[in-house]
């Protein structure tokens, strides 16, 4: 098993923490978790789906939180037996309670969540503010009479 040791960067970079928790994280499996099973697409430049099949959970029983960089999506199944008397010879269909979390770039926000067909589509988009985007500068040119009032300023 392969595992990089990060802490030389840690004694050399300044607010990259998180970015290398990040990675350490990545590295580790999560306890081989494969229940339930996701798939995640881009649905368009800045726009990206997460689609859980989760299969016998009603609305009230999934629960997604957006904490810092971190969607968390959580399913517990009710305790009520809709028929006392029945009883159950297999149970082939996953009733077991889950846990999820996936890691979001920076300004990655949930923009909605819907369940259809026992498959929960998490819509999620990224806005980048309009401090943070890249802009234009125009670039002028001086005038003679400008360029000659800088050099004399220098000449001093």
């Amino acid at each position: 098993m392969r595992h990089v040791d990060f802490s030389p960067l840690y004694r050399s970079t300044v607010g990259f923490d998180r970015l290398f928790t990040i990675l350490d994280s990545l590295a580790q499996p999560e306890g081989a978790q494969t229940y339930p099973p996701y798939n995640i697409e881009r649905t368009g430049e800045n726009a990206y789906r997460i689609t859980m099949a989760v299969a016998g959970f009603s609305e009230d029983e999934i629960q997604i939180e957006a904490h810092r960089n971190q969607l968390k999506v959580t399913g517990e199944k009710s305790t009520e037996n809709s028929d006392e008397n029945a009883e159950t010879l297999y149970r082939g269909i996953a009733s077991r309670a889950f846990e999820r979390r996936f890691h979001l770039a920076d300004f990655v926000e949930v923009s909605g969540a819907s369940l259809k067909n026992g498959l929960l589509h998490i819509d999620l988009k990224r806005e980048i503010p309009e401090e943070m985007k890249p802009r234009k500068i125009a670039v002028t040119s001086l005038s003679d009479k400008e360029a000659k009032q800088i050099e004399a300023k220098a000449a001093n």
